[in-house]
């Protein structure tokens, strides 16, 4: 299967490009849509050699609530400017202050590329803060003599990215669980994500140990019941539930982790929509073997005495014969 990747691409291409040594400046004016509603702006208004980079998403007042701003302040810093009209969060690269080295400059494409990544990861990182003190709080006591918050664990951080799907994460002291909604606009795409989540369940079955625990149902997961905008009992809404648990919250392991969850629900619809266009090929090239078939069956029409049908002699010497 095909792993999507975490960063434009486009705005990836564009910053290679301007920034190749022998590169020479030129106006920029490009609209690039990714994935959960989101849009970049990457233009030139006030110079050729300086380009403004735009992000515009739904969920970006929610993210800031999270701590994104100072996510976005640590990895972008001296780049980021007042946002652009209609945006969220701009950042402007100066091509005449670009830094020396070619791995320097490397590493801020790929960071630029990483924007919508970086600022979707502010309450992932947030909550593993959290799983991190409260994991530190409970090793003072048994099990038993927990105080309540400890054994009930951090607040739900909800991110509504798209207009009736939602991520929720929640931290406790023993794992921290990230529940995706998804919304299946049709019954034929309800039927390809059952198998897909059949697969994520089955993983540690087959000997995945190291994968986490993945829980896909119809009803709303305990932790997120009676959260607004939360309705149970709606047949094309579908709960898939990735339980981490300490081994995939270390520090080495965080920012892989946190690019592999976000894109889950792109990857999961992204194959839903291939399988389908994979069988509906196999459908037409098989509709086209019939036609075929129904073709060379058709009888041929003879003169006045009816249809004449060719023949095959032993040496293969041909001959027509009156049907």
């Amino acid at each position: 299967m095909l792993l999507l990747d975490y960063q434009n691409v486009l705005i990836e291409s564009i910053l290679r490009d301007r920034f190749a040594p022998d590169a020479s400046p030129t106006a920029i004016d490009q609209i690039i849509s990714d994935f959960d509603n989101c849009t970049f702006h990457v233009s030139t208004p006030n110079s050729k050699s300086q380009i403004l980079i735009s992000l515009a998403i739904k969920c970006y007042p929610e993210l800031i609530q999270y701590g994104a701003q100072s996510i976005l302040e640590r990895e972008y810093g001296q780049y980021i400017v007042d946002p652009e009209s209609g945006y969220d969060f701009s950042l402007q690269i100066d091509l005449d202050n670009l830094p020396e080295s070619q791995e320097a400059r490397e590493e801020l494409v790929e960071k630029v590329s990483l924007l919508k990544r970086n600022a979707m990861a502010a309450p992932y990182e947030q909550a593993f803060d959290e799983h991190s003190s409260l994991a530190a709080e409970a090793a003072k006591y048994t099990s038993e003599s927990a105080p309540q918050g400890v054994r009930e664990g951090g607040e739900v951080r909800a991110i509504h990215y798209r207009e009736e799907e939602a991520i929720y994460i929640k931290a406790s002291h023993d794992r921290v669980t990230v529940i995706f909604s998804t919304v299946f606009r049709e019954e034929t795409d309800r039927v390809y994500g059952k198998v897909f989540l059949q697969e994520f369940v089955d993983a540690r079955k087959r000997g995945v140990q190291n994968a986490p625990q993945v829980l896909a149902r119809d009803e709303p997961p305990l932790e997120i019941q009676g959260l607004p905008g939360v309705k149970a009992g709606r047949g094309d809404i579908t709960y898939v539930t990735f339980v981490l648990f300490p081994r995939h919250l270390t520090p080495q392991r965080r920012q892989a982790v946190i690019s592999h969850i976000q894109t889950f629900r792109d990857y999961f619809h992204y194959h839903i929509k291939a399988s389908k266009a994979y069988i509906h090929s196999r459908m037409r090239r098989r509709t086209a073997d019939f036609l075929q078939v129904l073709r060379r069956a058709r009888p041929e029409e003879g003169g006045e005495g009816g249809v004449e049908k060719e023949r095959k002699t032993a040496s293969g010497r041909t001959f027509r014969v009156q049907a």
